[in-house]
């Protein structure tokens, strides 16, 4: 059981790959955020990246950035550099046709590679939200992997052919996976939060165990004892790491399961409850409704009326 690919899943985090950018002379450009996450890697040359509320950052070639909330920001050829909004038309069109976005008035001098990533706002465990406002990886510590898979990228966005659209989406969701895990090897520590459960070899234990059987009756003494530890360690570490007990976090990541197979399956309420642990509807719909604060019925009526695509629905269990 990997519990990060476990929550990505549940989460429904899903890449799209964006245009490539060739920029020259003096050039700036904004987007307003519309993605929940964006990731840039520049390829040559050099720019700027200035989100609100921080210095304007330099990226240099081989350098990675994430933009884990997909706020409003800016790359430009220099910090003090004419912006201009993002034409939405022309990004599209040059991703369609595989040409560049050109921005500037100069030879192309800058080259980078952008992606956009979505995710299932109502799972409570995080996935982007908890994390630092930018995620910087620079080349001189990005791993080789990270590398080789911007060039296919690259060549991909340069090149459409058959079935391009699927190579790209993931060609997109490995390249955050490969960004998250040198992030995560690099040992900045994260703020109080989930993501600390990754790296914390006991937290990381005991989560997998609940991750890989939702349904068992887990208390903290049980779970303490499957992770040779005592109630109180597990307890203090749980609370130290992510603010959170062991049966909270338990609550919120059977009610993240029960959410996905309300939206997406048939399964009867009887199912989806014991398969996540109750022992009655009853008991399921109020514990669902203390954390959604919407009765299971209600919510997957309400969630299947946004219009999900149907290619990210999973079949009944």
């Amino acid at each position: 059981m990997d519990v990060l690919s476990d929550v990505l899943a549940v989460s429904g985090v899903r890449g799209s790959a964006g245009a490539r950018i060739g920029a020259g002379g003096a050039w700036g450009v904004s987007w307003a955020g519309q993605q929940d996450a964006a990731l840039y890697a520049v390829t040559a040359g050099m720019a700027y990246l200035t989100v609100t509320g921080e210095a304007p950052r330099q990226l240099m070639a081989g350098d990675l950035v994430l933009l884990p909330t997909g706020i409003s920001h800016t790359l430009s050829s220099a910090p003090d550099a004419e912006i201009h909004a993002c034409d939405a038309a022309a990004a599209e069109a040059a991703r369609r046709e595989g040409s560049l976005l050109s921005l500037g008035d100069g030879e192309t001098q800058t080259r980078i590679l952008g992606a956009g990533y979505s995710h299932d706002a109502s799972t409570a465990t995080p996935v982007f939200s908890l994390l630092p406002p930018v995620i910087h990886i620079r080349a001189d510590a990005a791993d080789p992997d990270l590398g080789d898979t911007v060039r296919l990228l690259g060549r991909e966005l340069a090149r459409p052919r058959a079935a391009t659209e699927v190579l790209l989406d993931r060609l997109v969701d490995i390249l955050l996976i490969q960004l998250l895990r040198v992030w995560l090897d690099s040992g900045s520590p994260p703020d109080m939060s989930w993501w600390g459960v990754l790296r914390d070899p006991l937290l990381l234990n005991a989560v997998t165990r609940i991750h890989a059987r939702p349904a068992r009756d887990w208390t903290t003494e049980a779970l303490a004892q499957e992770v040779a530890v005592s109630k109180s360690t597990l307890n203090r570490r749980f609370i130290a790491v992510t603010g959170d007990s062991p049966g909270a976090y338990l609550t919120r990541w059977r009610m993240d399961l029960a959410a996905r197979r309300l939206r997406d399956t048939d399964d009867t309420l009887e199912t989806i409850a014991e398969s996540i642990g109750y022992t009655s509807v009853y008991a399921f719909s109020r514990a669902f409704r203390r954390e959604r604060h919407l009765p299971p019925a209600r919510y997957r009526t309400a969630a299947r009326s946004t219009g999900r695509p149907a290619e990210h629905r999973v079949p009944a269990a």
